[in-house]
């Protein structure tokens, strides 16, 4: 299963290492109104013959009047790859399935960003239904925690509901998941295009203030100062009788990432350790074939990942996959043996936990918060179905059975990238309730500031039981 986050959706970063890599990546920049409108029934057409239900969560109806409505918006004869980006979004994003997306256009980014590009100076976070400073590199006194009531004069509902229009998400919840994970700057850059400072009006302990602020340098006074909420990092350490493991996405060197899991569990048990803590917060998703083997550490039984599994084939996916996979696999040699529109099971088989000499036994925990995306989500509901592990935390962005299993494909005369989910995939309970992993343990993890909300309480509770 594929991550939520594909890296190209992330390009900016990318294009913020050297200004060469952006010119390399450069390619047509403005498009004809008809090129556009043709990428744009393009989108469509493949959407409804490659996507597994495109009208699950929005009736196709609805779906039209969103089309028609974005296409009459277009009025101008020469339209950028910025515009034509944002334009695209609005598309596919009334599907409200996070899977299938247009990511945040980061070649326009990166040319914005070598062109002395600035940026809006707050770093936001949205809890409780309010816009939350978390981050403040404006140099004005703006507090961390105020709640950011409008800028420009518009209200923050105003902007943040114009921002839900670029995002694909099931749900407001993950959509504000996306919104901190894209960053607030980038997309209201998107939305707004360059501005030369902000009128913000906000409340602090309840007394409402109104500040102009000036705009940031995007790379020295934003992008170098900002740290991504992804943690690709993988760790291990030992918290008094807890063993602490980070595991990073899944994704990767499989091998390499099979040999930390082995060297981890090895010093596991070398120190005795009662608690396992496992981290899946700030998790990008990735493969079943790394979650699967993390998860064999401390099951105790065969296990699988999923209750059921139903990929649908189309003549669109057939031409990808013939161009761009390996189609002597079983996984592909299976979808070209199926008729056009064809739904159809796909058995991952089962995973055995490894020998008990090499398996921790003792009591397991999960950290997830609603950055914990895709296959991160995926794993924690498979340990909290099977009993392998309590689950500690928020509820996930992600919803635990979803429709996944990306591919991609480029629209013929811009060549943006669109992700399209093939496949539905249900949670080993069997529940398709349409709801996040929720946990065993609710324990707030707020963003405003370093303090590890999650971790600490849970080793609180640890040490209270004892």
């Amino acid at each position: 299963m594929k991550a939520i986050i594909n890296p190209r959706i992330l390009l900016f970063q990318i294009c913020l290492v050297t200004h060469l890599s952006c010119t390399m990546l450069r390619a047509q920049d403005h498009f004809t109104k008809n090129e556009v409108l043709e990428d744009m029934a393009f989108l469509w057409k493949s959407l409804e013959e490659a996507h597994f239900d495109l009208y699950a969560y929005t009736p196709k109806e609805e779906f039209e009047k969103n089309y028609n409505r974005v296409k009459n918006t277009i009025s101008k004869d020469s339209l950028s790859l910025l515009e034509a980006t944002s334009i695209f979004q609005k598309v596919i994003s009334k599907a409200d399935n996070g899977h299938t997306e247009i990511g945040f256009p980061g070649k326009s980014y990166g040319s914005y960003a070598y062109s002395g590009g600035t940026l809006f100076p707050l770093e936001i976070t949205l809890e409780n239904g309010k816009a939350l400073v978390r981050k403040n590199w404006s140099g004005n006194h703006i507090p961390i925690g105020a709640e950011i009531l409008s800028i420009n004069y518009i209200p923050i509902s105003e902007i943040l509901a114009e921002m839900y229009t670029l995002i694909s998400a099931e749900r407001p919840y993950f959509k504000n998941a996306k919104i901190e994970l894209y960053s607030f700057p980038r997309l209201y850059w998107q939305l707004y295009g360059r501005q030369d400072d902000f009128e913000i009006k906000f409340k602090s302990n309840d007394i409402t203030k109104t500040q102009t602020v000036a705009t940031v340098a995007l790379i020295e006074g934003y992008e170098m100062k900002r740290t991504e909420l992804f943690n690709r990092e993988r760790s291990l350490q030992f918290i008094g009788e807890s063993a602490y493991l980070v595991t990073g996405d899944f994704s990767g060197d499989e091998t390499k990432f099979k040999r930390f899991m082995d060297s981890s569990f090895a010093q596991i048990k070398d120190r005795k350790s009662k608690n396992l803590i496992v981290d899946l917060r700030n998790n990008g998703g990735g493969h079943n074939a790394f979650s699967d083997y993390l998860v064999s550490y401390f099951a105790d039984t065969t296990f699988r990942w999923n209750s059921s599994y139903q990929l649908k084939t189309s003549e669109f996916l057939k031409e990808h996959a013939r161009q761009h996979y390996d189609i002597t696999s079983a996984f592909w040699k299976e979808a070209l043996s199926h008729e056009n529109g064809e739904i159809y099971n796909y058995d991952f088989g089962d995973y055995q936990p490894q020998p008990p000499s090499r398996r921790f036994s003792g009591k397991v925990y999960v950290l997830v918060n609603r950055q914990s995306h895709s296959q991160a989500t995926v794993t924690a509901a498979q340990i909290q179905d099977y009993g392998f592990g309590t689950i500690v935390g928020e509820e996930t962005g992600e919803y635990a059975s979803l429709y996944a299993s990306m591919f991609e494909f480029k629209l013929p005369h811009t060549q943006i990238p669109v992700s399209v989910s093939k496949g539905k995939m249900v949670r080993v309970s069997g529940s398709t309730k349409e709801e996040g992993v929720v946990p065993d343990i609710y324990i707030k993890d707020h963003l405003l500031d370093d303090k590890d909300e999650i971790l600490e309480g849970l080793l609180e509770k640890i040490s209270e039981s004892d």
